[in-house]
């Protein structure tokens, strides 16, 4: 009998562009575009194999799908997912990591070019152009990273692609660590408050824990220089984004571009959305969102679904 595969918010990751050939192979594949909460427990009631990208499953919503042996989480995190319920439910989880890496890393010197050299600005008047006196125009200012200073909070697979591009810039390469950290190795670590006071650019990409929540506050934004970027392309609470606005605002800090935000999606009267802030660069989380990365994303669950027939324990969570 063919495996009943229910994907409860295609809509997430696949704009119409994505292989879904080889995942349709392996059962019979029910796609939903989203799922309210209110029909989470109706859609997977006969499923054997859930795949969720944001929907939340908690104990209710398991124990309505009487068929399901595996839950799929499309991304890596598994936050709404209720563990505890799941194991003792002996149900699987499953997540994949490292699709994204070169996406994420890309779209960090896509926000920061566009903040150093004003590209965006340029290229949304080009009528501005004609009415120029030069054969240029001088607005707004440009600047080389060649020789500035890149801070990455969080040295995973990402930090890491990251600090290769930076150091393709000729950016000199810096990485966060803990007090008493040394500054040694081919990514020197360094203390705190060295840190912050040293960076021109600092890149988010530690995982969100209770230590990391609102690292980056009015404490650690007033030890930055008032000429850095901050980007922010890991989890929206990394930041207190209320100090954030005040630091741009009164200049505290140079600029920020921020691909994510708590929550998602923001409320019109988010404190980033109403600052109407011209030195704060925001995108609507799609850092992560490359169409290779997506199809690769795919392509793992496959992986993991196949693994997971045969036995094998492949991206298990629980």
């Amino acid at each position: 009998m063919p495996e009943n595969i229910v994907f409860l918010d295609r809509d997430t990751t696949d704009r119409g562009d994505l292989e879904f050939g080889p995942l349709e192979e392996l059962g019979e594949v029910t796609y939903y575009g989203q799922t309210h909460p209110s029909e989470v427990a109706d859609r997977i009631q006969s499923a054997g194999i859930v795949l969720t990208n944001k929907v939340v499953l908690g104990p209710e919503e398991l124990d309505a799908a009487q068929s399901l042996e595996l839950v799929q989480v499309v991304a890596t995190g598994v936050n709404n997912i209720d563990l505890e319920a799941a194991k003792e439910r002996g149900l699987a989880i499953c997540n994949v990591s490292g699709y994204s890496t070169e996406s994420v890393a890309q779209h960090v010197f896509a926000s920061l070019l566009n903040l150093v050299t004003n590209v965006d600005r340029f290229a949304a008047e080009p009528h501005k152009w004609a009415e120029s006196p030069l054969f240029t125009r001088l607005d707004y200012p440009i600047e080389e990273l060649q020789g500035q200073t890149l801070g990455i909070i969080g040295l995973g697979s990402i930090g890491k692609a990251v600090a290769r591009i930076g150091a393709a810039f000729g950016m000199k390469v810096i990485a966060y660590g803990r007090e008493g950290a040394t500054s040694s190795g081919e990514i020197p670590r360094i203390a705190p408050d060295e840190f912050f006071a040293s960076s021109d650019v600092i890149s988010l990409h530690c995982p969100l824990t209770e230590d990391t929540r609102h690292l980056i506050s009015e404490k650690t934004l007033s030890r930055m220089k008032s000429t850095a970027i901050l980007i922010n392309t890991g989890r929206g609470d990394l930041v207190c984004e209320p100090d954030l606005v005040e630091a741009l605002e009164n200049g505290t800090i140079r600029a920020a571009a921020i691909d994510v935000l708590t929550p998602e999606p923001p409320p019109a009267d988010h404190p980033f959305l109403a600052a109407d802030l011209p030195n704060l660069f925001i995108t609507p989380h799609t850092a992560w969102s490359a169409r290779e990365a997506r199809q690769r994303l795919l392509d793992e669950i496959v992986a993991n679904l196949v693994a997971f027939r045969a036995g094998e324990n492949r991206n298990r969570v629980v």
